[in-house]
């Protein structure tokens, strides 16, 4: 694996995390949207990425909740959650580079807001990326839990 394409999949990388209480999180349907820019040696331009999700309640209660899946290289070194968020410091390694990655999101009732700094490290360069994510509940579910947003 080469490591940009293994970047992409960075952006929100978090392993499932055990809470005490679940998070504060409404059940139903919510849209996100992440906005990622990078600054360093190659000219990339900001990308916009929004999709929708059913969360429900049953899911906010797993112990194994989490918005993201663990990616394969990556090692969680500090995390620290409550119900209203969560905090993370990460390190992910592939062929030619390292990312070190801080994240923090907050647990809104119906509206999540967070950040992700990933400072990347390779033999073409560094790079710094920037990504904000909002998400807000849209209303009830619908009958497929995942989908792009129209």
């Amino acid at each position: 694996m080469t490591f940009r394409p293994f970047l992409a999949g960075l952006l929100l990388a978090l392993p499932p995390l055990a809470v005490a209480e679940p998070p504060n999180i409404a059940p139903g349907q919510w849209e996100f949207t992440r906005i990622t820019s990078v600054q360093g040696d190659l000219p990339i331009p900001d990308q916009t990425k929004t999709h929708q999700e059913c969360i429900a309640q049953g899911d906010i209660n797993d112990e194994a909740f989490s918005f993201i899946e663990e990616e394969e290289g990556c090692e969680l070194l500090e995390h620290a959650v409550t119900v209203d968020g969560l905090d993370y410091r990460m390190v992910c390694r592939a062929e030619g580079g390292e990312a070190d990655i801080v994240g923090r999101m907050d647990f809104l009732g119906e509206r999540v807001e967070g950040n992700v700094d990933i400072l990347v490290a390779s033999s073409a360069g560094e790079l710094h990326m920037t990504t904000t994510l909002q998400g807000q509940r849209i209303g009830d579910c619908r009958g497929n839990s995942l989908s792009p947003a129209q």
